[in-house]
């Protein structure tokens, strides 16, 4: 799809319940991934124009009808783009919320499945709201027609088709994490929350339809007017990747509040776009490294945040989880953020966890990323354990 579509097409009006960028406008690309099998749909979100793709998926049932992985907000462009599914294909027979503590998901899937009445929605076991644990109804979900996944995927009416296996409740303080890995045999394709991602150089095609953020972060300094040309995309983009992944990279220097005040009087552009001109932060030498690092070539790694803050809270609980995913023959991963397909093995897979084990059997497949990158997620991780927020990390196994 071109991604061509009116101001009215892409309206999102819920934006205020988690005020991501680009707020109450999202535009939606759909990707045939394997032809007449697999769809994705992307959007972007993100803060001070660190944006990224959110993702859902679409497998067409063998029996007819489809299956929609961890929706999307339902702009009328989004619907349309399923509505013409739905003629190809069937009807949307199943929604999955694959998630318990992705909010970024959990938001989308009551206006989503109020499109398709009667699709049956299935979610994670574990769900929690914060401040109050209200019911899944309280929530937006339909009550007559949700249900939790149970333990055993046979006991669901696309068993036939899919295999899945969750991971959690691994508990954070606050509530649990919990992911549902879901495997579709006829296409050989792992289904997969936020638990593995990969990068790639060049922006995805969804981020450059609105290059802005792609400008504003490839920028050195706050008078700096770039090029709208593709050396400025990629150094944008892997600028937010490093952002997006660890916060701040060692690379990256914060100024302060007050220079970053005085510099702004001399931006070339100072308006409420470009937050009045304010650039508080200088890029060193050597952050081309550290993207180099993450991305890899390509390949499924943990992201630096799960790593330090999330899966290390159970390592056993995971490595078990990941070990009984290896078990599927699947091909390729796709993730719901960043680069997706990934052209990726169970081996491969596997690898990415290794993080969480004593003696890993490394392999070329696993990522080596640099320790001083993760110096602001090891600080946050030690101050939400000193004031009792979330438990420590447990040893590794």
């Amino acid at each position: 799809m071109d991604g061509q579509a009116s101001q009215q097409e892409r309206a999102w009006p819920f934006w205020p319940i988690v005020p991501l960028y680009p707020y109450g406008q999202r535009a939606t690309l759909r990707r045939e991934v394997l032809a007449d099998q697999v769809w994705t749909f992307e959007q972007v979100q993100g803060i001070l124009y660190v944006v990224v793709p959110i993702r859902m998926t679409v497998i067409r049932l063998a029996a007819g009808g489809l299956l929609v992985y961890a929706p999307i907000a339902p702009t009328r462009e989004c619907i349309a783009l399923m509505r013409e599914l739905e003629a190809a294909h069937g009807p949307v027979k199943y929604i999955l919320l694959p998630t318990v503590s992705g909010l970024e998901h959990k938001v989308f899937i009551g206006p989503f499945a109020r499109y398709f009445p009667t699709a049956q929605v299935w979610v994670a076991p574990n769900q929690w709201s914060f401040p109050l644990n209200l019911p899944l109804s309280w929530l937006g979900l339909p009550a007559n027609r949700t249900q939790v996944l149970p333990i055993d995927s046979g006991q669901t009416p696309f068993g036939d088709e899919f295999d899945y296996q969750m991971l959690g409740p691994i508990n954070l303080g606050l509530g649990p994490f919990g992911e549902v890995a879901l495997f579709h045999r006829r296409s050989r394709t792992l289904l997969l929350t936020d638990t593995i991602v990969a990068v790639n150089e060049r922006p995805p095609a969804i981020v450059q339809l609105d290059t802005y953020p792609l400008r504003f972060h490839a920028r050195d300094t706050v008078t700096d007017v770039v090029p709208d040309d593709e050396a400025t995309r990629r150094k944008g983009w892997q600028r937010i990747v490093l952002f997006a992944l660890y916060f701040r990279p060692s690379a990256l220097e914060v100024i302060p509040w007050g220079t970053a005040f005085r510099a702004a009087r001399q931006a070339p552009d100072r308006s409420r776009q470009a937050y009045f001109g304010l650039f508080p932060f200088r890029w060193r030498s050597g952050w081309e490294r550290s993207f180099a690092a993450l991305c890899g070539g390509g390949r499924p790694f943990v992201a630096p945040i799960l790593q330090t803050l999330i899966l290390n809270r159970a390592p056993q609980q995971v490595i078990g989880w990941a070990d009984r995913v290896q078990q599927w023959q699947f091909e390729s991963i796709i993730p719901c953020h960043f680069e997706a397909p990934i052209k990726a093995n169970p081996h491969q897979f596997r690898q990415a966890f290794s993080f969480l084990e004593k003696h890993p059997a490394l392999g070329p497949e696993i990522a080596q990323l640099p320790e001083p990158d993760f110096a602001l997620l090891r600080s946050l991780e030690a101050r939400l354990i000193k004031q009792g927020v979330t438990p420590p990390a447990q040893d590794k196994v």
